[in-house]
């Protein structure tokens, strides 16, 4: 007997293999989609379809869409099977994947190792493809005063702080991909998180430290001796993820030392307001980033424009064992000695640092057991270098992603299913961000020479204002612009589960 759709049960029969229960991709429109006959009966156009890459019909979403697409979502479409979810790790990961689940109808317990919730760490950068989640979600109201909304992004010479490369940010990013591109002290991002899961309803735990996970009973073991189990694990447990080794069958691929390492500080503002040679830093929120050999300075505001957030990355080889914090602060200093006198004059401004390790992975061959009860996300999965600032927004998009794949599905049997097709789709997302990360390390820490002189000239249109196709600066370059900050993970996860099921039942029947 040939399998074929049960389309009223919405199931696909597979004989001796069981059945696949799944929502079949709905082609009805919704009422901002639906044609008004009466203004388009003289006017009908049939629109071409489309599959290559193209941005050539981009214009008709302010027809078909008008609203803001990430305006708050208050009534998102719930899940028909709603399931308990434990997630493994508090911090930015695990909270976004809490909210994205609870506000679906999950019931979603947040399990941190910690005492108490917090994040270490200084400035953080939430670029357009992770805000339009977050203000769809309703994190928006929970950041507003403290998130800043810089003006653009200025790439600078090492030597003395000329531009060579700018990406304009307002009113461009918003206008384009549907959210802004914010900064913001990691911390209050932190703090807007776990505010909005509480809200949602989401139980979050402290001082429940896992010790043992068991894939196959979708349970976790913690360090007092208690056993929690859930229908599914998500575990955010970061760079570090003891449920990583679990789900590659034993062997674990964990992150490896890049052979980068960075400085973070932080300078308090009444410092540079003083200062009449560097104050011009302060005049409009913005990025600016000096990039020379083997080095760079990312620096830019947070917490409502009151600290001045510094990130000096660098090539160390050396055994991070080896490092001393009492030297931090000199080590840096002569790091960058001989750079911009200005970007100096702030770094000796600097009263404390902490120098940090750069650990990126090599994508996974798996982030989901062969139980389909337990996965891993966020850090866990996919370590990368900040280069692209593109990590915590990984994982707010994995969260997305796992919550639109679950609503997929009405049937416990379609899990496996559901959970391959989410995979599928972030291992190709993550493991080009991880790549487009480790690109800006090459092209940012050329030495003086014909490929930094061709490096430059790349970017000097946009200084210049000119018009241009492509750029060194992958924050302009048009089709890296496009992919990293115009993906909807949420929209991207759907078309991938349509495409998925439409598949199965091509193949079925």
């Amino acid at each position: 007997m040939n399998d074929c759709l049960d389309e009223e049960k919405g199931t696909i029969n597979g004989g001796e293999g069981g059945s696949v229960s799944i929502k079949q991709p709905n082609g009805t429109k919704t009422p901002s989609e639906a044609p008004n006959h009466a203004t388009t009966r003289r006017h009908k156009t049939n629109l071409p379809t489309i599959s290559h890459p193209s941005n050539a019909l981009r214009f008709l979403h302010k027809i078909q869409a008008p609203h803001n697409a990430s305006a708050v979502d208050s009534s998102p479409l719930q899940a028909e099977l709603p399931l308990n979810i434990i997630v493994v790790g508090g911090g930015l990961g695990g909270l976004a994947t809490s909210i994205a689940l609870a506000r679906r109808g999950h019931s979603v317990t947040v399990l941190e190792q910690a005492h108490e919730l917090g994040e270490v760490g200084a400035g953080i950068q939430i670029p357009s493809n992770s805000s339009l989640l977050l203000e769809r979600w309703g994190v928006g109201t929970f950041l507003a005063g403290k998130a800043v909304e810089p003006q653009g992004i200025t790439i600078r010479r090492w030597q003395d702080g000329s531009k060579i490369g700018y990406t304009k940010l307002i009113p461009e990013f918003r206008e384009n991909f549907g959210a802004s591109y914010h900064v913001v002290h990691r911390a209050h991002f932190h703090e807007a998180l776990y505010s909005r899961a509480l809200q949602l309803g989401v139980d979050v735990r402290v001082d429940c430290r896992v010790v043992t996970y068991d894939d196959e009973d979708a349970s976790v073991e913690l360090a007092n001796g208690t056993t929690l189990s859930a229908d599914l694990i998500v575990a955010a447990d970061g760079i570090k993820s003891a449920a990583r080794q679990l789900v590659l069958g034993g062997r674990d691929q964990k992150p490896k030392p890049t052979g980068f390492a960075a400085y973070r500080a932080t300078v308090d503002v009444e410092k540079i307001l003083a200062d009449p040679d560097v104050v011009w830093l302060l005049e409009k929120p913005s990025l600016d980033i000096w990039i020379g050999e083997d080095r760079h300075v990312m620096t830019y505001t947070i917490a409502a424009g009151k600290s001045f957030n510094m990130v000096l990355s660098h090539v160390d080889r050396s055994d991070p064992q080896t490092w001393d914090n009492k030297t931090a602060l000199d080590d840096m200093r002569r790091e960058f000695s001989g750079w911009d006198p200005q970007l100096t004059k702030i770094i000796y401004m600097i009263n404390k640092t902490i120098k940090w390790p750069l650990c990126a992975g090599t994508p996974l061959p798996r982030w989901v057991a062969p139980s389909s009860k337990l996965l891993i996300l966020g850090d866990a999965a996919h370590a990368m270098v900040p280069y692209m600032s593109q990590g915590a927004a990984m994982a707010v998009e994995d969260g997305a992603a796992l919550a639109m794949v679950l609503n997929s599905i009405n049937n416990r049997s379609s899990i496996p299913f559901a959970l391959k097709v989410f995979e599928k789709e972030r291992l190709q997302r993550t493991s080009q961000m991880q790549q487009a990360s480790m690109a800006n390390g090459t092209i940012w820490h050329f030495p003086d020479g014909p490929q930094q002189e061709a490096r430059d000239e790349a970017m000097r249109p946009e200084v210049e204002g000119k018009h241009f196709l492509s750029s060194a600066n992958q924050w302009s370059d048009p089709v890296t612009q496009w992919w990293a900050y115009g993906y909807d993970a949420e929209a991207a996860m759907k078309d991938a589960c349509d495409a998925a099921v439409s598949d199965l039942i091509s193949k079925a029947c």
